[in-house]
This record gives C-alpha cells, structure tokens and sequence, in this order.
C-alpha cells in the first residue's frame, strides 16, 4: 500500500498498471481489498487505482460527523494529489454514493461513472422504514465492534462466493468495524438522497448491477439508468450485491467494454 496525505487525512491506496485510470471506490464496511480480484486483469490495460476511503482500511480514523460532501471533497483532493486529473470512477454500493457526490461537487473529475449495485444514497433508493432499519443495523454494527459477524450483513453473501473469497471477505469486513466510521457511514448512506442530482449527470455512465441483488434490488438500478440521461443498464445473470467478488472477471469485462466504448 502507499500512502498520501489529503489535508489532515493519510489515505492509503494501491496503483498498478498503465493505461485510462480507473479509480475505483469499495462499499461499507470494506476497504480496497474488496477489488482484489480483479485488479490485475484491469490493470493489464489501465492505470488502476483503488483507495481506503477516509475512515476504512489502511486510512486516518474519521470523525462520525462525516457525510457524503466530506467523503467525495475527500476522494477529489485524493485525486488531485496523486496526479489524477480525470478518471473513471467505479464505485460498488457505499462507492457509488460517494461517486456520485464526487460529480455533484465536483462535476469535472469524472469522465465517466460505473455504478455497481448502487443506490441515489439509501434515502434516494429504499423505503424510510428500510432506510431506519439499516440505520438501526449499523449503528448496532458499531457497538459489536469486534464481535460482528458479517455474515449476519442481510442480502451480502451468496453461495456464489468461492469459499476462499467468502472467507476473506468475512474479515475484510470485520476487520472494518470503526465505531466512529460506521456510524458516519450509516448516516451518510439513510440521509442522503442523490434522485436530484441523477438528471445532471452529463458523464457516461455504466449502472452495472446482479440479477440477484438482494441488498439494493433491481428496481433501484433501473430507477438509476432511468434518472440518469447519459446511462446505459447491464444486468449480470444470477448475481448479487457482492458481484465484484462472485465473478470479478464479468464485472471487469463489462468496466473494460465500458471505458473502451466511451473512450
């Protein structure tokens, strides 16, 4: 991992290959070991960068005040200090709130979006009584600490994870039980609400979501490709909100046909 410093935050991330940069934003409570499997293959023809947001992984601890703003502020100083001017952002479920937060405020660092599984933030996409109840979770979520058991993450595994990768993401999530970060994260994701924003979005953009998705249902993607003028809808056969990890080479496929198409 390397590490820069964003402000007063050290953020850590991995670059590996050369070509279009990718910068690609892992969901909650996770961190950029969630792209493990298919950084490589998407390193073969783009610069690939994948960071700890604030608060997750390798990263400075964050206060729980954090909301989307501070999060893609965050991710566009980030981008900034590593040299990236423009990049394609792909985001995977907390990702692409933050993705789409990074185009609200700073409408000319993406070139293109990739959203996989994603949600106009949990108030934008879910019920109010969803949104309370996953509220409630997290903010439960913190108090283990320790002793979550991801598995216990409603709508996350599937029995299409390989046993190797099940496991390992079982602790990439535990091992991201911050209490001040999850408790920013779940506020970040039952206040906001992105619907007004989707009709700005003038970038390309890929809504990359699993048949299966049990977490953010399908209605939720095509609510996103209809909202959003410039996008098209991918739906991957049998998969689910942990798609990066049950087949890694189909959504590094789609990014790549994605990002090749549109240049």
């Amino acid at each position: 991992m390397e590490h820069v410093d964003v402000d007063s935050t050290r953020i850590a991330y991995m670059q590996s290959g050369v070509g279009p940069a990718l910068v690609m934003l892992h969901g909650a409570p996770s961190d950029s070991r969630s792209w493990q499997w298919m950084r490589a293959d998407l390193a073969r023809d783009h610069t690939v960068i994948t960071w700890d947001a604030p608060g997750f992984g390798q990263s400075s601890d964050i206060d729980e005040d954090w909301r989307a703003p501070q999060f893609g502020d965050a991710l566009a100083r980030f981008m900034a200090v590593v040299g990236v001017e423009r990049a394609h952002i792909v985001g995977h479920s907390f990702g692409t709130m933050v993705a789409l937060s990074l185009f609200q405020h700073h409408p000319a660092a993406p070139a293109s979006l990739v959203l996989i599984g994603g949600y106009a933030g949990w108030a934008g996409s879910l019920p109010s009584e969803e949104v309370a109840r996953r509220l409630q979770m997290f903010l439960r979520m913190a108090e283990l600490g320790d002793a979550f058991d991801p598995k216990s993450y409603p709508g996350f595994f599937s029995n299409r994870i390989p046993a190797d990768r099940d496991a390992a993401l079982a602790t990439i999530m535990r091992e991201n039980i911050r209490p001040a970060t999850i408790r920013a994260a779940g506020h970040t994701a039952a206040e906001t609400d992105l619907r007004p924003v989707l009709p700005t979005v003038n970038v390309p953009t890929l809504v990359l979501h699993g048949e299966a998705d049990a977490r953010s249902p399908l209605a939720n993607a095509e609510m996103l490709h209809g909202a959003i003028p410039t996008s098209q809808l991918v739906v991957l056969p049998g998969l689910g909100h942990a798609a990066v990890v049950e087949d890694p080479e189909a959504c590094a496929e789609e990014i790549r046909r994605f990002v090749a198409a549109v240049g």
